[in-house]
């Protein structure tokens, strides 16, 4: 099924919410604080026929993003939709020339580890016990953007 990369609108944060309540791993954060996001950061959804399929949202620091969330609805994991989300936010980054993103993850999420990496983040450190449960360590990871 093809997928639409867009800005989320306000109708959007609804199905957004449901989507990362299905996951337990993913950072939870409330409908103001997607809206927020929505107002001065960054909120991308993927949209297929059937309604929204995953989003990304971030945070912009002097010309730096930190990817908060990336998360895919279990009912469409595997099927690409992460690539084309973290795909389009590191082209719509490099076009707000952005310098570098950042971002964490669970060192047991290998599938979001090995994506990350094949768009090119590199593993920069590690934050012990960062994450609860269950109780695991972050993986830090960078892409630094060379100037335009």
């Amino acid at each position: 099924m093809p997928v639409t990369i867009r800005s989320a609108t306000t109708e959007d944060v609804t199905a957004i919410v449901a989507i990362e309540r299905e996951s337990a791993t993913a950072g939870h954060f409330t409908v103001e604080q997607y809206q927020q996001r929505r107002a001065d950061g960054f909120l991308l959804v993927a949209e297929e026929e059937s309604g929204i399929a995953g989003f990304v949202c971030a945070r912009e620091v002097s010309r730096e993003w930190e990817i908060e969330n990336i998360v895919v609805a279990q009912s469409v994991q595997r099927r690409g939709v992460a690539d084309g989300l973290l795909g389009e936010f590191v082209q719509r980054a490099r076009s707000l020339d952005a310098t570098a993103i950042w971002l964490e993850v669970r060192e047991s999420n290998q599938p979001a580890r090995k994506l990350y990496e094949k768009h090119g983040f590199k593993e920069t450190g590690k934050r012990r016990a960062y994450y609860r449960n269950p109780d695991e360590d972050a993986v830090l990871y960078s892409l630094h953007l060379l100037p335009k």
